[in-house]
């Protein structure tokens, strides 16, 4: 959900802009109201972000 409300954000990431993950992983963060664990989501959106190339 948040990679497909934020498609020129993924753009940019595959570019080589890393530093989005943060951006990324703070709107998880933000949609589950703080219950989701950041660093299996990091994991997660790391492999969904990398085995779309």
């Amino acid at each position: 959900q948040v990679l497909n409300s934020l498609p020129e954000k993924v753009d940019e990431f595959k570019r080589g802009k890393k530093g989005l993950m943060g951006l990324f992983v703070g709107e998880v963060m933000k949609l589950s109201k703080g219950k989701a664990d950041p660093q299996m989501t990091n994991r997660l959106l790391n492999e969904k972000l990398n085995s779309n190339k």
